[in-house]
């Protein structure tokens, strides 16, 4: 099968590494696309950047249907564009941060979220209530650490997630850990160890997730809010995105 996994942010190297992680957990006979818009922002740090880095996901993952992907991963943790990238699709769209929340609730009683900024919070509590599972979730977690210091080995970056993890334990009784950015997926084993708990990385998961639908021949509904969007003109640069 053909996997289509998009970072929407414009950083080829968070893309390469997202894909090494998606290829180390997917099956032998699964293909991994990787790819990443050619316009939007270098990162995705709230609701702001998210607006702009929407339209150049949902490109990429219009080629990838053309292409013949089986499905789609959204390889960022807020989820970014996922409602909208499922009405266009043709092949079923999971994005890493529903993926991890969903995985860590079937280990775990209470789990807890460990992101990058402050900023990132809302947004991830927003999607943990639209998605049922609010009170499965202890707390979010910000370890403070921007999203492109994850780039390299960063042992202070490090520390300050792992050290988010442990007030995760002792102060809010999590039982495991999602890990809130693609650009944690080398990290979730390492942490594990560490901790002595399991930490989901949302790449992975998501990949797992994915192989399982296709595997099923399962694929979005159309009846409701993920119907195939009606024909009607789109102006100025927005014209190539029109259905």
């Amino acid at each position: 099968m053909r996997l289509h996994i998009v970072n929407p942010n414009t950083t080829a190297t968070m893309t390469a590494k997202i894909a090494a992680a998606a290829r180390e957990i997917a099956l032998p006979d699964t293909v991994i696309d990787a790819r990443q818009p050619a316009m939007g922002p270098v990162s995705i740090e709230g609701f702001y950047d998210e607006a702009f880095a929407v339209p150049g996901m949902l490109g990429c993952i219009h080629e990838a249907d053309r292409d013949g992907a089986n499905a789609h991963i959204i390889a960022c943790f807020d989820d970014t564009g996922l409602d909208a990238a499922r009405a266009v699709a043709k092949a079923p769209v999971i994005g890493i941060g529903e993926a991890g929340f969903h995985v860590a609730s079937l280990i775990a009683a209470r789990f807890a979220v460990v992101t990058t900024l402050g900023v990132s919070i809302v947004p991830i509590e927003h999607n943990l209530r639209k998605y049922g599972l609010a009170e499965r979730c202890a707390r979010v977690r910000a370890a403070e650490v921007p999203v492109l210091a994850l780039e390299e080995r960063n042992a202070d970056a490090l520390g300050k997630i792992s050290a988010e993890i442990t007030a995760a334990i002792r102060d809010d009784r999590a039982e495991a850990i999602v890990l809130g950015c693609a650009g944690m997926a080398d990290l979730a084993a390492e942490l594990s160890a560490t901790h002595g708990l399991p930490v989901v990385d949302g790449v992975a998961a998501a990949v797992t997730l994915a192989e399982g639908l296709v595997r099923l021949n399962l694929t979005t509904s159309r009846l409701g809010p993920y119907a195939v969007p009606r024909s009607k003109t789109y102006s100025g640069p927005f014209a190539p995105f029109q259905p």
